[in-house]
C-alpha cells in the first residue's frame, strides 16, 4: 500500500474501496474511504465516489483503474480484454500489478472481515456515513453483536 509511483496511496485506497462495494464488505468499505481521506484523496472525488464513472473529478486514468478493481473483484472475474485495453492506455506492467496488489489484498479483507463480522470502529463507521451515508451506508453485521 506504499507509494512507490503513480498509483498514489489515495487511489489505492480507492481502488479498495471499489473492491469492497463490490463484494459488500461494510467494514473494509468504511476503512477504505477513511483511509483515502487520511491519504490525501481529493475532497471532491470522495463526496462523488459513487460518481467515479461520470463524475469530472477522477481522470480517465483514475476510472480505469477503479472499473478495473470492481471487474476484478466479481466472481466469477469480470477483467476482459476492453478493460485490459483501457488499463494499459494509462498504466504500464508493473502499475498494474500494484493495483492488482491492493485488489487482491482486499479480497482477503473483504472476506476475512465480512464472515467474522469484525466490529467496526467509531471513526470508520463517521467517514461511512458521511461519503457512502447518502447511497444507504449502515453498519450491519459489524455492530459488534455477532460474536
Amino acid at each position: 500500500m506504499a507509494n512507490e509511483g503513480r498509483v498514489t496511496s489515495a487511489l489505492k485506497r480507492m481502488i479498495a474501496w471499489v473492491s469492497s462495494n463490490a463484494t459488500g464488505c461494510r467494514y473494509c468499505q468504511a476503512h477504505a474511504i477513511r483511509a483515502a481521506e487520511r491519504y490525501g484523496a481529493d475532497q471532491e472525488q470522495l463526496d462523488n465516489i459513487w460518481e467515479y464513472r461520470t463524475h469530472p473529478a477522477f481522470s480517465e486514468a483514475e476510472r480505469a483503474a477503479l472499473d478495473f478493481s470492481l471487474e476484478a473483484s466479481m466472481v466469477p472475474n469480470a477483467v476482459d480484454a476492453e478493460i485490459k485495453e483501457r488499463l494499459h492506455n494509462y498504466w504500464d506492467e508493473g502499475e498494474i500489478v500494484e493495483m492488482l496488489g491492493v485488489i487482491s489484498l482486499f479480497g482477503y479483507l473483504n472476506r476475512w472481515n465480512d464472515s467474522m463480522g469484525t466490529t467496526m470502529e467509531e471513526g470508520a463507521i463517521e467517514s461511512g456515513n458521511q461519503y457512502l451515508g447518502k447511497h444507504g451506508f449502515e453498519v450491519g453485521k459489524h455492530d459488534g453483536s455477532r460474536y
